[in-house]
């Protein structure tokens, strides 16, 4: 026998104040899953919106290291970095007289 005809079968034998307590059962087991449901679409929601905005500040980054001269492509990106690094990091500037009286 299969367990929905198992359960048309109980339903059918019973009392009616088991039917509603079996009823409000059902509808409050409803409720909760909507209510969980609801929650991991939200979640959802906020990781796709996290990662879109995620994906355009990269694509911003991008198009402003272009804008540089630079050519950027995605499996460059650390290079890229590094770069604009050593292009934007102060050189360390030594008095001519320190240069001269240091022998090497």
């Amino acid at each position: 026998m299969s367990e929905s005809k198992r359960h048309v079968d109980y339903l059918l034998r019973c009392s009616k104040p088991s039917l509603e307590s079996f009823e409000l059962s059902r509808l409050n087991q409803i409720a909760n899953l909507r209510k969980e449901l609801r929650g991991l679409v939200e979640a959802w929601i906020d990781a796709e919106v996290e990662a879109r905005l995620a994906r355009w500040v990269l694509e911003r980054q991008r198009d402003r290291d272009n804008d540089q001269g630079l050519i950027v492509f995605p499996e460059m990106q650390p290079l890229a970095c590094a770069v604009r690094r050593q292009k934007l990091a102060p050189r360390p500037c030594f008095p001519a007289n320190r240069r001269a009286s240091n022998p090497a």
